[in-house]
């Protein structure tokens, strides 16, 4: 019997399709995994449709063993990502496979090769495609599953990437608590401070105004851009994305969570930014097709949301270290009570980041998920 695995590139609707739907099979009897909608994952790879291709290019691939797919893998090439950061990187991504090393080498080989006959001497990965979309390999915290825009693994995936010679870049922290219980046993400086800043710097935090959305775009996406300028793997968010990921969750923010600090004059110096954890009712509804009950059981279950994520808390350099984040973290948690949310996630914080992990300490959070950015050196053909 022949057990060689073949790869074949992903080149028509078909052939993506399968790449698409693979994970259904994969992870069919894993309860923690969260299934997409398929037409929204169809349209991701889209270069008519999602504008992150107007500065990146990238290749699919399927791996067969016998003739039955075994798994998937995405290899890109982020030019935004390179210029900001001056590197020639290529990024795996979309690596699912079934829990065989024959497979996985096969896998991540002809993503090396692609990315190193672009001119690339380093990948990085997992990214789907980018630290701006969903990344990471998750590498503790199995038992439940991932938040919106989190990632989710089998505990067999971080032995097969590093069997091909990978190594740790960074790892990636989600934090967890009962809002409730943050709220009681937040210190009390943490209110005082929060009050202390609105009074004697002049910071007003408000919610997002969804009558005004161009301009609310403008203002989040200049913020976000410049208060993450300097953290590990960050690709500014030019308009064109940012109005892709603005429509992608338009109907399914919670504008409450959204919240914009801005000084006497009125400009903005921070963003806050949380989402509901729509996961739960996308888990719940089984996701796949749309149509004809796909939707309808999902926004059945969207009403059931009782917990968020906290994505993005970013302050100019310039107003840093004033207690802006304290105001955040309040702002955010007052509502999330207000509106019956039961728990937040805040995710994901590089290891690196002083700030974060030092809020997440102060409320007495607990870190209930590691993910894992890992890289590898490609030698020259």
């Amino acid at each position: 019997m022949n057990n060689a695995v073949t790869i074949k590139q992903v080149d028509d609707k078909q052939a993506l399709l399968e790449f698409v739907e693979f994970p259904f099979k994969l992870y069919k009897h894993d309860s923690n995994w969260v299934p997409p909608f398929i037409r929204e994952r169809l349209e991701f790879f889209d270069v008519k449709k999602n504008p992150f291709y107007e500065h990146a290019r990238y290749r699919l691939f399927l791996a067969y063993r016998n003739g039955d797919l075994a798994g998937t893998i995405g290899a890109v090439v982020d030019d935004n990502h390179n210029q900001a950061h001056n590197e020639r990187c290529g990024a795996f991504g979309f690596f699912e496979c079934i829990n065989d090393q024959e497979v996985a080498g096969s896998l991540l080989n002809r993503a090396e090769d692609w990315i190193r006959g672009q001119g690339m001497t380093l990948i990085r990965g997992p990214l789907n495609f980018s630290v701006n979309h969903e990344c990471g390999l998750l590498i503790d915290g199995f038992d439940e599953p991932p938040m919106v825009m989190m990632t989710y693994n089998p505990r067999y995936y971080q032995q097969l990437i590093n069997h091909c010679g990978y190594q740790k870049k960074v790892d990636l922290f989600a934090y967890i608590g009962n809002i409730d219980e943050l709220w009681e046993n937040a210190p009390a400086s943490l209110f005082r401070i929060a009050e202390n800043v609105a009074e004697r710097e002049g910071i007003r935090v408000r919610t997002l105004d969804l009558r005004d959305m161009n301009r609310e775009n403008l203002r989040i996406r200049e913020v976000y851009n410049r208060s993450f300028g300097k953290q590990w793997g960050f690709v500014p968010m030019n308009e064109k994305e940012c109005e892709y990921f603005s429509e992608l969750t338009r109907k399914l923010a919670d504008p409450n969570l959204i919240l914009i600090a801005e000084n006497q004059a009125g400009e903005a110096v921070g963003v806050s930014l949380a989402l509901p954890d729509f996961h739960q009712a996308l888990r719940r509804s089984g996701g796949g097709r749309l149509f004809p009950f796909g939707l309808l059981k999902f926004l059945w279950y969207l009403r059931k949301v009782d917990q968020i994520r906290l994505i993005a808390m970013g302050v100019l350099e310039q107003y840093r270290n004033r207690g802006i984040d304290a105001i955040f973290w309040v702002e955010t948690a007052r509502a999330a009570r207000a509106h019956g949310y039961k728990r937040l996630e805040c995710s994901w914080v590089l290891e690196e980041n002083e700030m974060m992990n030092t809020l997440g300490r102060t409320l007495r959070g607990k870190i209930y998920k590691t993910y894992q950015i890992l890289e590898k050196r490609l030698s020259t053909p």
